[in-house]
């Protein structure tokens, strides 16, 4: 009785078309961005359980990490590692015909999130954070709130181009909730998950951004991240270095992220199943926190202490060396979570180096180290994500200090071009993907001709009789054929309509010459420095299947043809590329449907 009635409910709802509209997708949005918020302070306090249970305290990553004793280090992220794994192992074998990453879902799927797979990853990303794991909380938070989110379109009958919108304004309330930064969580999902900065698709994810930092604000959860007070002006020469501090991001982004993909290669050429695998990991890992007990978990209070602290360079180097190392252990085992803020630790501890170094080479320099530790954090980011919009606003944004937004805007755009020239390597595969699906449509539109030209087979003399055209007309069921002259001149063609009238009206046809019945403008010739764009124009008013393409010489001689259907081929690739992008939940027609 109960399900009929939240089935009737559901029906009632898709029949509603007024609720997919962009206004109402606004009012959906602020819900998505609630929901988003509350997952988000969860999983924290899910986090803090396990703390409690298996400590007996808890708080910070690090500060609970340092009060274990050694055993208790080695342990327990390999316990958490072995309990993560079999709750990955488990989501694995969890029968779903939906997507399990929201990424995917929202920038090539249709927008559909598996509910059993999506809270089993999150369970394990949950253990892993919590028992240490270098690697980034904002993860399952993200996908948490995407995951709501794809339950309520999915409950409504949202169309698969409102679920997808949908479930980006889930991601960019996650995103907003984990780093209190709604405009960069925003940027965020528009910049790297859509590929679009449309006001249609970016107004629902500002307001969903929005509502999720309200409610955080509400409940005691927000908090400026890295406040600075007092941050001086930057004289106009001061502003080179930073600069540079964005070219050596540029470069060494990069290397980070490969780095990942040679620990998780390795991981993987173990041949251990997962849940081995991952507590190999968090033994490894342990291992190392009994040493250096500050690279557990994101980082944030190491940040922290570098922003407000004197800190020796050997001290920033070791710290340096062993978070990377900690975080490819993390993340090569196979671990579920976000690689974000330990690029954001990683970016800070260089940019604090860097600072050092210029501050021996330029005593007098107004800019503070802590200022190249923040923009080392934002163009680092930058370009390992492969977003310096966001990377802008981000760290602004968990500042708040304006004096920072012109060293950033420079080191984050600098950054971005030197790490897509040094390599096509990024935090999200889906970034990747979008870069080379645009490639390939540019591709596509500045395909030329001579690319899709063809033998042309049916072509007869000027001097040859009329009977040879007649029986190339019964061996091709073509309407036109080709005359060219002996130099291989282009004519005209034959129509095999003018051919039939003139068998019928004059009895000695066939005695003449293909020269003397052919049609020098009848059809529209192509030249091989067409474009795809150019050609479709000639085939829109041409009826026929093909066309023949000739030299642009003063005697034009015929080079082949070019079928419709090869035009047609090229541009259904594009339309599939198209359908795949940000652009096609932009189209605010009659959208629902019953699924």
């Amino acid at each position: 009785m109960i399900g009929h009635t939240v089935q009737a409910m559901r029906q009632r709802l898709g029949s509603c078309l007024w609720l997919s509209e962009l206004p109402a997708m606004l009012c959906w949005a602020v819900l998505v961005g609630v929901l988003g918020a509350f997952a988000t302070i969860l999983f924290h306090e899910g986090m803090r359980l396990v703390q409690q249970v298996v400590t007996g305290r808890s708080g910070s990553i690090v500060g609970v990490t340092q009060a274990l004793p050694w055993y208790g280090r080695l342990l327990f992220p390999a316990f958490g590692g072995l309990a993560a794994g079999f709750l990955l192992w488990a989501a694995s074998k969890t029968k779903a015909k939906a997507n399990s990453d929201y990424m995917e879902a929202v920038a090539i799927g249709d927008g559909r999130l598996s509910i059993g797979q999506g809270l089993l990853r999150s369970l394990s990303s949950l253990c892993t954070v919590a028992s240490g794991g270098s690697i980034g909380r904002e993860g399952a938070m993200v996908h948490l709130a995407a995951l709501s989110a794809s339950a309520i379109g999915r409950f409504t009958y949202f169309s698969t181009s409102r679920l997808r919108l949908l479930v980006a304004c889930g991601a960019a309330a996650g995103v907003a909730s984990a780093y209190g930064a709604p405009i960069a969580g925003a940027l965020f999902v528009a910049e790297i998950v859509l590929g679009t900065m449309s006001m249609q698709s970016f107004g629902p994810l500002l307001i969903a951004a929005a509502s999720a930092n309200i409610v955080m604000r509400m409940t005691g959860h927000y908090q400026t991240t890295y406040a600075i007070a007092d941050m001086p002006e930057i004289p106009g020469i001061e502003v080179l270095p930073f600069v540079l501090l964005g070219a050596l991001s540029g470069l060494t982004a990069p290397m980070f992220l490969k780095f990942l993909d040679f620990s998780r290669n390795r991981f993987k050429s173990t041949g251990l199943p997962l849940p081995a695998r991952l507590a190999l990991g968090g033994f490894l890992l342990g291992l190392l926190l009994i040493v250096v007990p500050e690279v557990a978990g994101n980082g944030y209070s190491v940040v922290f202490s570098l922003l407000h602290n004197s800190w020796a360079w050997y001290a920033v180097v070791l710290m340096l060396v062993c978070k990377v190392l900690a975080t490819a252990l993390t993340v090569g085992s196979g671990a579920v979570g976000g690689v974000f803020t330990p690029a954001l630790f990683v970016g800070g501890a260089f940019g604090t180096l860097f600072g050092m170094a210029l501050g021996y080479l330029w005593p007098g320099m107004t800019a503070g180290v802590y200022m190249y530790t923040l923009v080392g954090m934002g163009s680092f980011l930058g370009a390992a994500t492969s977003a310096p919009l966001m990377a802008i606003l981000m760290i602004f944004e968990m500042t708040l200090s304006y004096q920072l937004v012109l060293p950033l805007m420079l080191a984050c755009v600098v950054a971005y071009f030197v790490s897509r020239a040094v390599a096509e390597v990024a935090m999200y595969d889906v970034t990747v993907v979008r870069e080379r699906d645009i490639l390939l449509r540019q591709q596509l539109r500045h395909t030329l001709i001579d690319e899709l030209l063809r033998p042309a087979a049916t072509v007869v003399a000027t001097t040859a009789p009329v009977r040879d055209a007649l029986q190339m007309f019964q061996e091709y069921p073509v309407k036109y054929l080709y005359v060219v002259d002996e130099d291989n001149v282009y004519q005209g063609v034959i129509a095999q309509q003018d051919l039939t009238s003139l068998l019928l009206s004059q009895s000695d046809a066939q005695q003449k010459l293909a020269g003397e019945v052919l049609r020098r403008d009848f059809v529209k010739t192509l030249h091989p420095g067409m474009t795809l764009d150019q050609a479709q124009d000639y085939f829109v008013q041409f009826q026929g299947e093909r066309l023949p393409v000739v030299s642009r010489d003063e005697f034009p001689r015929l080079l082949g043809v070019v079928y419709k259907s090869s035009v047609l081929e090229k541009y259904s690739a594009i339309k599939r590329s198209m359908d795949a992008s940000g652009e096609a939940m932009l189209d605010f027609g009659p959208i629902r449907r019953p699924r």
